[in-house]
């Protein structure tokens, strides 16, 4: 496949905010409305615990974000958001980023990766998550209104790290 994945560097970040505002316009698995200015991207990248990208040949084709699902007593479980370009879908992206996430997620003292929120219609996100031996907690009806106002059902996951 040739991509590495590896932290972010400030250089990435029109790359990355590119690849996150797609994301948000599909209006079908990001829960977030609003967009991201470079400026906003660049806060919003450097306040998560840990943000990676994929990069193949120079080219930022995803990314994820890794940071606490909660504070205090829960902090030890993570929550992370993953983003591919649509250019780069369907090469395995995806499944390397996540593995990426679940191989680092320990050294910053996260015992758990919880997805609250994983849209019931994202049917290839599941299929991943599944393959990577993420369990299902459960099904909350109607909790995602996506982009033309229809509340679909979310799928809440977990996977020891």
């Amino acid at each position: 496949m040739g991509i590495s994945i590896r932290p972010y560097k400030n250089e990435d970040i029109a790359a990355m905010v590119s690849i996150w505002n797609e994301v948000v316009n599909d209006g079908m698995a990001f829960p977030q409305t609003d967009t991201l200015t470079i400026s906003g991207g660049r806060d919003f990248f450097s306040s998560q615990t840990l943000t990676a990208v994929a990069e193949r040949d120079g080219v930022i084709l995803g990314l994820y974000i890794l940071h606490p699902n909660n504070i205090g007593r829960c902090a030890h479980i993570s929550n992370a958001s993953f983003a591919v370009a649509s250019y780069a879908r369907g090469e395995g992206i995806g499944e390397e980023l996540v593995r990426h996430c679940l191989a680092n997620a320990g050294g910053y003292g996260f015992k758990i990766l919880q997805f609250n929120a994983v849209v019931k219609s994202n049917t290839g996100a599941i299929r991943l998550y599944e393959k990577l031996g993420f369990e299902r907690l459960g099904v909350i009806p109607e909790g995602f209104c996506n982009k033309n106002g229809v509340y679909e059902d979310i799928v809440l996951f977990y996977h020891r790290v």
